[in-house]
């Protein structure tokens, strides 16, 4: 099932450059806040029970 893409994603302050997302000055502060929420997210790659992660251990066998 795939995920829903967050709001500001479709938003005109979003800038999704290759490595460099972020928000154009002036963007509403919800905004913001639901987009630092969501970046900090991406940074725990080990969520455990999900394919969410985008590391994966050696040795693979744990």
């Amino acid at each position: 099932m795939p995920k829903k893409r967050p709001e500001f994603m479709n938003s005109p302050y979003f800038v999704d450059e290759p490595g460099n997302w972020h928000l154009k000055p002036g963007a509403p502060e919800a905004m913001q806040q639901d987009f630092d929420a969501y970046m900090q997210s991406l940074e725990n790659p080990y969520v455990w029970g999900t394919t969410n992660g985008i590391k994966i251990d050696y040795p693979f066998m744990k």
